[in-house]
C-alpha cells in the first residue's frame, strides 16, 4: 500500500486515539482486530500503510484536532498511504468526512467495529468503505482479540450507547442506544484477565450503572450492583472500579455493595453538571438537585469512606448568576475530592442548539476560573486529612527525576512515595503492578506524598 518497506510483506497501521476511556478501550479492541487480520502496529505515521484516528466529538476542540491531523498528513497520500476515521466523529459526520478530507478511505462508527475485517478488504481493494449504524443496533463490540495496553489495569465495556439525551450531549447520536452485554460474558472476560495476571479491572459504559443484564434466564440475571460483586469475587482480582455513573440510575444497592466488598474501590464518579435544579431541567438531566444530594447522602452514610468526584459544565445557555451560585454552594455541600469542569460548547444535533441566551465565552471563562479556584481550596482541605494515615497503593510507575514511585489509592488518588529503608528480609520492594503500604506525609491539591511502610 505504501512506499514504506513491509516486514515479510506484512501490512502496517498507526492508530491515534482521542477522548475518553471508552475510546481508549475501543482502540485496544480495534488493534486486536487488526493484528488478527495480519496487520502490524507501528509507532509513527511514516512507517504505516494505514493511518487511523479513533475520534471523540464530546467537545469541539477534540473534533477539530482530528481534522487538523488529517490535513497535516494529507501529503502522505502520495506515498500510497490510506486513512481512516473511527469513533464518534465518524458516526457524527458520516460520508461528509470524504468531502472534507478526500484522502480518507474508511469511515467507521463505534457500533460498526465488528465489521472492520470486511471493511479492510474493501479499502485494500482501492475502494472507500463506510460503517455507520443507526441508533437501533443491538450489537456490542465483543472480541477475543483485545490488545490491552496497560499490563496491570484492564478495561471491560459492559454497556454501550446512551438513552438519556441530555440537551448538550452528542453521545446518544454517535454511540447508539443503550445495549448491555450479558453478565456471564463480562465475567468470562474478567476471569480471562485474571488468568493473564491483571489485578485491577475497570468496568466501562457511557452510563455504566444503567446496565441491564440481557441474560434470557431470569434466575441468572444480575443487577449492576450484583455484577460489581461478582467481578470482585473473581480469583486474582484485587480492585474493581467503574465509570461513568448517571445519577438517575444510581441506586443505594451500589453503595451497599462497595461498603461490603473490599475489592470494590472506594471511589464513585457521579457527574452532576450543575447545582441548579432549573438548569438541570433545561439540560434534561432527569433529576433535581435534591435527588442528586439524596444519592450523595447514601454515599456519605456508607460504613467505609467513599471518595466522590464529578463533572460540571459552566455557561450552559441561560445559566444565570443565581444558577452558577447554586453550583458553587453544591461544591461546598458535597465536598468533592475532584471536579472535572468544562465550558459549555455547542455540539451537532443536540437540543441545546435551539436554546436562546447563549453565555459569552469570556463569561464562561470567568465562571470556570471561579469554580476551579473554589474546588482547589476544597481539595487542599480534603487531601490534608490523609496525612498520617497508611494507604495501600497500586504501583504504576517511577519518576526518576523526583526519585519517587507513583501509586494510586483505592480512592483513585495519586500517592507518590519514596522508599527510605530497605524492606525487611523476605519482603519485596515496590514492583510495577504490585501493591505497597504507604504512610502519607504530605499533600498537594491533586496528589499526596508519602513513604513506603517497611
Amino acid at each position: 500500500m505504501s512506499g514504506v518497506p513491509e516486514e515479510d510483506g506484512q501490512k502496517t497501521f498507526y492508530l491515534e486515539t482521542f477522548g475518553c476511556q471508552m475510546n481508549v478501550h475501543d482502540s485496544e479492541k480495534v488493534v486486536g482486530t487488526l493484528l488478527q487480520e495480519g496487520y502490524r502496529q507501528v509507532e509513527t505515521v511514516e512507517q504505516a500503510d494505514l493511518i487511523l484516528y479513533n475520534t471523540c466529538s464530546i467537545r469541539d476542540k477534540a473534533e477539530q484536532r482530528v481534522f487538523h491531523r488529517l490535513a497535516d498528513y494529507r501529503k502522505l497520500q502520495a506515498q500510497g498511504k490510506k486513512f481512516g476515521v473511527l469513533g464518534c466523529v465518524a458516526q457524527q459526520e458520516g460520508e461528509r468526512i470524504f468531502e472534507r478530507a478526500p484522502h480518507v478511505s474508511l469511515v467507521c462508527g463505534s457500533a460498526s467495529y465488528r465489521n472492520l475485517p470486511q471493511m479492510l478488504v474493501q479499502i485494500e481493494a482501492g475502494n472507500r468503505s463506510t460503517g455507520l449504524d443507526d441508533r437501533q443496533t443491538d450489537e456490542c463490540f465483543e472480541t477475543e482479540f483485545t490488545a490491552r495496553t496497560n499490563p496491570h489495569r484492564g478495561y471491560i465495556t459492559i454497556i454501550e450507547g446512551c438513552d438519556k439525551f441530555c440537551a448538550y450531549c452528542v453521545v446518544p447520536f454517535t454511540r447508539g442506544k443503550e445495549r448491555s452485554r450479558t453478565s456471564e460474558s463480562v465475567l468470562a472476560e474478567a476471569r480471562q484477565m485474571a488468568d493473564l495476571g491483571y489485578t485491577e479491572i475497570q468496568l466501562l459504559g457511557q452510563n455504566v450503572n444503567s446496565y441491564r443484564d440481557p441474560t434470557s434466564d431470569a434466575t441468572k440475571r444480575r443487577s449492576f450492583a450484583e455484577l460489581l460483586v461478582a467481578v470482585a469475587e473473581v480469583p486474582g482480582i484485587k480492585r474493581v472500579r467503574f465509570t461513568t455513573s448517571h445519577p438517575r440510575d444510581f441506586g443505594r444497592d451500589i453503595v451497599e455493595a462497595i461498603a461490603a466488598v473490599p475489592a470494590l474501590c472506594d471511589h464513585i464518579h457521579l457527574p452532576v453538571q450543575t447545582g441548579s435544579t432549573r438548569l438541570l431541567d433545561a439540560m434534561q438531566r432527569l433529576y433535581t438537585r435534591e435527588e442528586y444530594l439524596e444519592r450523595i447522602a447514601w454515599i456519605k452514610a456508607a460504613k467505609r469512606e467513599i471518595s466522590i468526584t464529578t463533572d460540571v459544565i459552566v455557561g450552559f445557555p441561560g445559566e444565570t448568576e443565581a444558577d452558577f451560585a447554586e453550583t458553587l454552594t453544591l461544591l461546598d455541600e458535597v465536598g468533592y475530592d475532584g471536579v472535572f469542569s468544562f465550558k459549555y460548547s455547542p455540539r451537532p444535533n443536540t437540543p441545546a442548539l435551539q436554546l436562546d441566551d447563549a453565555i459569552p465565552d469570556e463569561e464562561k471563562a470567568r465562571r470556570l476560573e471561579i469554580l476551579m479556584v473554589k474546588q482547589k481550596e476544597i481539595q487542599i482541605a480534603r487531601y490534608k486529612k490523609y496525612i498520617g494515615t497508611v494507604a495501600e497503593v497500586m504501583v504504576e510507575g517511577y519518576n526518576e527525576t523526583r526519585g519517587q514511585w507513583i501509586g494510586r489509592m483505592s480512592s483513585n488518588k495519586t500517592l507518590n512515595f519514596t522508599v527510605e529503608a530497605q524492606p525487611a528480609p523476605g519482603l519485596p520492594g515496590p514492583v510495577l503492578g504490585g501493591y505497597a503500604p504507604v504512610l502519607v506525609t504530605g499533600s498537594f491539591p491533586n496528589s499526596l506524598v508519602g513513604k513506603m511502610v517497611v
